[in-house]
């Protein structure tokens, strides 16, 4: 959806803008409407060029139109720039779904402490290292797709990592009803960064 709505919103797909080099501007109403400054190009649909394809029919899936919709309609409502509506729209639904969803899965782990492993299993580190070589494989992927779709990525990851952090504190664990562990900290953030200093900065 993304992708289909970034061709208009931050960066125009390559192919277009060669293409719509030949192509008339919109039409001029003769009423009193204000007259259009995007060449129909600019506006016009991503199956006028990508039609028959899976690409296709997954962006005309009902699910990608609804949020393709809801997403507009956060542009409209606010006003914001595109960049700014998808900040809000990602951060709005990633707080009002993933938070709660996070927070519960944290009460139910928390009440299943008689099966918690301390550290990690040998499945555990290589997902890990799965996920970190995907993080950089990633890179050059983003480089070549939309910038709307590389700043939703950035985006719900700054939120994830935010809720993580957030789900850390004993203040808001005691908001959600989440029990006490053993592995629980009061001081979790101080931790955190006595972590990163000596496993990062400090190490020899």
């Amino acid at each position: 959806m993304l992708c289909r709505l970034g061709g208009r919103w931050l960066r125009p797909l390559p192919a277009l803008q060669l293409w719509a080099r030949d192509l008339p501007l919109a039409p001029v109403p003769t009423s009193g409407a204000k007259r259009p400054t995007l060449p129909v190009w600019a506006v016009a649909p991503v199956s006028a060029v990508h039609a028959n394809g899976w690409y296709e029919a997954l962006a005309a899936s009902s699910p990608v139109r609804v949020a393709e919709e809801v997403l507009l309609g956060v542009h409209a409502a606010t006003g914001l720039p595109w960049w700014g509506s998808i900040l809000l729209s990602t951060v709005a639904l990633r707080g009002a779904v993933t938070l709660p969803l996070a927070a519960y899965q944290h009460y139910i782990l928390a009440k299943i402490c008689a099966l918690q492993k301390i550290g990690m299993s040998r499945f555990q580190t290589y997902i890990t290292y799965f996920v970190r070589a995907m993080s950089v494989l990633m890179i050059p992927i983003a480089a070549t797709v939309p910038s709307s779709i590389v700043l939703y990525w950035l985006c719900s990851s700054f939120v994830g990592l935010s809720q993580n952090l957030l789900l850390r504190s004993p203040g808001f664990r005691q908001l959600c009803r989440i029990p006490s562990t053993k592995s629980d900290s009061e001081t979790p953030y101080k931790d955190i960064f006595a972590a990163f200093n000596t496993k990062f900065i400090s190490r020899k």
